[in-house]
């Protein structure tokens, strides 16, 4: 049995918490001690090794104490070899809107997704790798929200009362003190170094994770939670937060023995056992049974009464397997894409998961509801598991700024960027399925826009758009759908997957996929006659 030391410059809490749950597990003889301690030891123990869980810098427990870890790796400077583990944070992958879910080690926030937080935690590895001899193996650990411990989220979980914000329920992951135990055991006992989040693989959306450990929430406004302070912490309760576990448990042979409901179910020693063995959540937040009752009630309205959507080929809607569904977004507010999901899912049973711009996802109660229909934040990674789970992915490629085009040009596609949407169809080997809809873009028909940085910071809209309604009175007009959805483009039967490398190759599928979504667009605005009443459809037409 080996020893190994919990680095200890002062009074830290954290890391007895830590010695407390590794001594239980008793694969290995835990003491505290002070770096000049393991430094002597050192001098004749080779194999030394040690584990440093920094304390925080504050009584909330949201970033760690810098002062405290430089005077720790300073002394742990003189160490000549070993192995030295580090425990870090998943709050070093900042938060925002447009955060990536299930974000890997070698993520990084987008530039409006760094903090404060997210510096102090960056700040603590980067001490650790500059300090450390190149001859000691240095093990980075990130974990999640463990339960218990003395962070920020852990105790606000921990009373009976817990605020959150109206209007966002972000999905989180929760790790058992066992299981980060566990994470630095299988660390020490590799050969591995850098650095592994440490994560369950299943996710809880905030609301139900009260619910399970036996708390109830209290909404209140951001605003007026904003008046006490720490305005950072409060966006870890209003965007979602996850982290890939897959290199941990590639490299360290890793894997969390408890799920995030059964974490949760046992915190508080007063959870719901049974709702946590019986429930299942979506990993990016979707709600089927949410969708189910809109789809009867408002999404219905809207679709057979209010815009009286007409459709044809649903047919070439794939019933199993991936595809990319590919379409035109106007109207700036997403419900051309909340239509297209009602459509599939009430003809084919098939729920597609559309890319979402993280601007839609800072409003409150649009946010929850973006999240609910499946809405997923644009990235790669994120896209590519969705196909990788062999579900529809909705895109648009136009953009944002396809959202904001003028009403005169409303039914003229624009370029489609950086055709990522082709790379990911090759990538994944799934067809492309192009579709267009006429009649959205006259629900809020953009007659002008007004340009203010202010607004753009705060919506992350390209501009604040001018229609007969909004913003003024922001109803959408009931004009007349005509939704067609367009034969499959088999790409995955004509190019290989290294095609996405190809810039040619990936042009020219692009704008094949354009011209069809542009030809399919001018015959059917050739057949309207109104934009409010009538059929463009003819009988059988698909």
């Amino acid at each position: 049995m080996a020893k190994i030391a919990i680095v200890e410059s002062k009074p830290n809490a954290w890391a007895n918490a830590v010695l407390q749950s590794l001594s239980a597990r008793q694969q290995n003889e835990y003491l505290l001690a002070s770096p000049l301690e393991i430094c002597r030891q050192a001098d004749g123990d080779s194999e030394v090794a040690c584990i440093y869980a920094p304390p925080f810098c504050d009584h909330q427990g949201t970033a760690p104490d810098l002062q405290d870890a430089e005077a720790v790796f300073r002394q742990l400077a003189g160490l000549k070899s070993g192995t030295v583990v580090l425990i870090s944070s998943a709050l070093v992958y900042g938060i925002g809107p447009g955060r990536q879910a299930f974000a890997a080690e070698d993520y990084s926030p987008p530039g409006n997704g760094g903090t404060r937080i997210c510096d102090q935690w960056n700040s603590l590895e980067r001490i650790s790798w500059k300090s450390l001899n190149p001859s000691v193996r240095l093990i980075v650990l990130r974990p999640v929200t463990v339960l218990p411990s003395p962070t920020v989220f852990s105790r606000w979980l921990s009373h009976g009362l817990v605020r959150t914000m109206p209007g966002h329920d972000p999905c989180l992951q929760f790790l058992g003190l066992n299981d980060l135990a566990e994470a630095v055991e299988c660390a020490l006992a590799t050969k591995e170094h850098g650095v592994f989040n440490v994560a369950p693989e299943t996710i809880v959306p905030l609301h139900s994770a009260i619910r399970i450990s036996g708390g109830h929430r209290m909404a209140i406004p951001r605003t007026l939670q904003r008046m006490t302070g720490h305005s950072e912490v409060l966006d870890h309760f209003r965007y979602s937060w996850t982290v890939s576990n897959e290199k941990a448990r590639e490299k360290l042979g890793f894997v969390a023995r408890t799920t995030s409901m059964a974490t949760l179910a046992k915190f508080r020693g007063r959870g719901h056992q049974q709702f946590a063995a019986d429930r299942q959540f979506d990993d990016f937040g979707m709600d089927k049974d949410y969708i189910r009752f809109y789809g009867k009630t408002l999404f219905r309205f809207l679709s057979d009464c209010y815009w009286r959507i007409e459709e044809r080929g649903v047919e070439h809607i794939p019933r199993e397997w991936r595809a990319v569904l590919v379409g035109m977004h106007r109207g700036f507010m997403p419900w051309d894409g909340v239509m297209a999901l009602h459509l599939l899912v009430s003809r084919t049973g098939r729920y597609p998961r559309f890319l979402t711009h993280p601007g839609l996802l800072k409003f409150p109660f649009l946010a929850n509801f973006m999240t609910k229909l499946g809405g997923v934040v644009a990235s790669q990674q994120s896209a590519d598991r969705v196909l990788q789970d062999n579900e529809i992915l909705g895109i648009f490629p136009e953009g944002i700024h396809g959202a904001f085009t003028s009403y005169k040009q409303a039914y003229q596609l624009q370029e489609f960027g950086r055709d990522a949407f082709v790379k990911l169809a090759l990538r994944n080997r799934a067809p492309i399925v192009p579709f267009v809809t006429v009649g959205s873009a006259e629900i809020f028909p953009i007659l002008g826009k007004v340009k203010s940085r202010l607004w753009t910071r705060y919506t992350d809209w390209p501009c604040l758009p001018l229609t007969p309604t909004f913003p003024l009175l922001p109803l959408p007009l009931p004009s007349k759908w005509h939704t067609r959805f367009l034969p499959p483009i088999h790409i995955e039967k004509d190019y290989p997957p290294e095609a996405e490398r190809n810039r040619s190759a990936v042009k020219a599928i692009s704008l094949e996929v354009r011209t069809r979504m542009q030809q399919a667009v001018n015959e059917m605005l050739e057949r309207r006659r109104s934009i409010f009443f009538g059929s463009i459809f003819e009988a059988g037409a698909s």
